[in-house]
């Protein structure tokens, strides 16, 4: 059987897929978010409490990839606005010298929860951009990925 693109109807137009009929089960998704910034950035931010004119760095990420999960639906278009039930973010420099974004969103929903994730590691990556690019423009958001997500018709886990 050929897969077929959910969010699309039989003429090929843009649809939201109807969860009318799906259980609610507890949902939960990962999420990352790499960013990789020069020398000069990663010495700072290892410092005490590096602060910018804009606030504490890593603690305004934080906040900012939050507030973006819950907006999800909102942002995308076709992904349903779900109430989440909890929304986690870690922020850490990484063996690799790299700004390390995980966020942990959960629910008990019809509908999955990984594109919230998915938006907080994201808004939480561009949030330490804006906040670093007054030292510097040489940064990378070098990947944005799902690890893992629960619940719904099947699992997934990035190894």
């Amino acid at each position: 059987m050929k897969k077929k693109f959910t969010h699309l109807d039989a003429q090929g137009n843009p649809a939201m897929v109807n969860v009318g009929q799906k259980a609610i089960t507890q949902r939960t998704a990962k999420a990352q978010a790499l960013v990789q910034l020069n020398e000069e950035i990663l010495e700072l931010l290892e410092g005490d409490d590096i602060r910018t004119k804009k606030g504490p760095v890593f603690q305004t990420a934080i906040i900012a990839g939050i507030m973006a999960a819950k907006k999800t639906g909102e942002l995308i278009p076709l992904c349903h606005p779900i109430g989440m039930d909890n929304c986690h973010i870690a922020i850490r420099i990484n063996d690799d010298k790299l700004v390390e974004i995980n966020c942990t969103a959960s629910v008990k929903a019809k509908t999955g929860i990984e594109m919230e994730a998915l938006t907080g590691a994201s808004v939480a990556a561009l949030t330490v951009y804006d906040m670093c690019k007054a030292f510097s423009h040489d940064i990378i958001i070098r990947e944005i990925k799902l690890m893992e997500k629960t619940g719904g018709k099947k699992d997934f886990f990035r190894q």
